[in-house]
């Protein structure tokens, strides 16, 4: 998928603004996309959209915030929202103008899901639970989305997509923790904090367990663990609370998973199809910046990925847009 489009700035020449006083908390819709088209590549994961709407804590019902403070790994005190997603993820080889693709690469793959999800948010940390639900294969319409989209741009059809992974149903859970270990502090007219995280996910797509950490540095930081990315990932929040009219920051983290099962590397389940030999340890790296005017954000992410099997020829990487508005 190849979109002209890149998105920067200079976030730290901003002057540093009065913190105002805070709105009541407010639920968050939000549009994210994900591709590789950034750097000018099409090949592995190519492509990953989402929407997602994270409900206000007043709007969560008393019932599933006293669920949500009795899950094992939750905590027993903070603000409890729910989560709502719709998402397709696309992967390919990286030569898609042959018919018949490389066996030593990644096979052709979609992922077509809902996410449902339960935050639970206090001023130290952050919970996240979610459960995703879907499908791979023909099904998901991986080779629909992605040859309709280069139709429109004049570009190449994919031609291996015969040969896509076949139609599983999909169950996964994942859950993580985000920590402020250094809550917003002021430096040199700035602020500065830091957010160790560690996850898991269990299912029939992902089994990793994972750990990481990122910075951020910026005026008026919102109340927030930064923008969310597509799993698996570093964690991110999609709702947002300002504490300003203005907010703007960098970031930089990274995330490491020792992976156990990737159905999109490893192969369907129960039937045979292409496959490749997985890597056990994979990492990112990203960088970015976040521009916060009043109830919207805007954010860019810059993704490092190492690679992902063995006969992969060098690390990938790609950019994450999300646009989120406070509802």
């Amino acid at each position: 998928m190849r979109i002209p489009a890149l998105i920067a700035g200079a976030v730290l020449l901003l002057p540093a603004q009065p913190v105002a006083a805070k709105d009541e908390p407010a639920g968050a819709f939000s549009l994210q996309f994900e591709n590789d088209i950034f750097f000018d590549t099409d090949r592995h994961y190519t492509s990953g959209v989402a929407l997602d709407y994270t409900t206000a804590p007043q709007d969560t019902p008393r019932w599933l915030q006293n669920f949500a403070h009795h899950l094992p790994f939750f905590a027993s005190s903070g603000d409890v929202r729910t989560d709502y997603q719709l998402a397709q993820d696309i992967f390919t080889p990286a030569n898609t103008q042959v018919a018949v693709p490389d066996p030593a690469d990644r096979p052709y793959a979609g992922y077509l899901y809902v996410g449902l999800g339960l935050l639970s948010n206090s001023d130290t940390h952050l919970d996240q639970a979610q459960l995703q639900l879907g499908t791979i294969g023909p099904a998901a319409l991986g080779e629909e989305a992605q040859n309709w989209v280069h139709g429109i741009l004049g570009d190449k059809r994919a031609l291996g997509w015969h040969f896509q992974l076949r139609d599983e149903p999909v169950a996964n859970i994942f859950y993580e923790r985000s920590w402020k270990l250094i809550p917003p502090r002021s430096i040199f007219g700035l602020f500065f904090d830091l957010e160790p995280h560690a996850g898991i996910a269990v299912g029939n797509a992902y089994d990793y367990v994972n750990a990481g950490a990122m910075a951020r540095v910026g005026i008026n930081l919102p109340d927030d663990f930064g923008p969310p990315r597509l799993e698996p990932s570093l964690p991110g929040s999609n709702f947002f609370e300002p504490n300003g009219a203005i907010s703007a920051y960098l970031f930089g983290g990274v995330d490491g998973r020792a992976v156990g099962r990737n159905i999109f590397l490893d192969g369907n389940s129960f039937a045979a199809s292409p496959s490749v030999d997985k890597r056990i340890l994979v990492g990112d790296v990203q960088v970015g910046a976040a521009l916060q005017l009043g109830g919207t954000r805007l954010s860019f992410t810059h993704v490092f990925r190492s690679k992902e099997f063995d006969t992969q020829p060098s690390a990938d990487q790609f950019g994450s847009v999300n646009l989120s508005f406070r509802l």
